[in-house]
């Protein structure tokens, strides 16, 4: 059986994670901070979310810290089930055959 949730959701709730514990402080004043119930911000801090745009950046703001530190360097096949975005493999082809680069 497949994991529920992705890699992605692991890795950015790791990095949430390691900031709160960089900066001491609970995730109950870290989710009260950013605006947020206590068991949302658990299950995003555990991978166990799937946080819009909004919320990261909910969260980022109460770390003092730029959204993109939560998400840089993550990769399509991170995603759940290695799944790509719709065509995302067949864009190139696409392109070539239409005469488009």
């Amino acid at each position: 059986m497949a994991p529920k949730h992705s890699a992605v959701s692991a890795e950015v709730g790791r990095r949430i994670a390691q900031h709160r514990a960089r900066t001491g402080v609970s995730a109950r004043a870290l989710a009260e901070c950013a605006d947020m119930d206590l068991t949302n911000f658990q299950r995003i801090e555990r991978g166990e979310g799937n946080p819009t745009i909004s919320t990261l950046l909910q969260i980022a703001t109460a770390l003092e810290i730029d959204v993109g530190e939560l998400v840089t360097g993550l990769d399509p096949a991170d995603l759940q089930n290695g799944r790509y975005p719709y065509g995302y493999t067949e864009i190139s082809t696409r392109r070539r055959n239409r005469g488009i680069y």
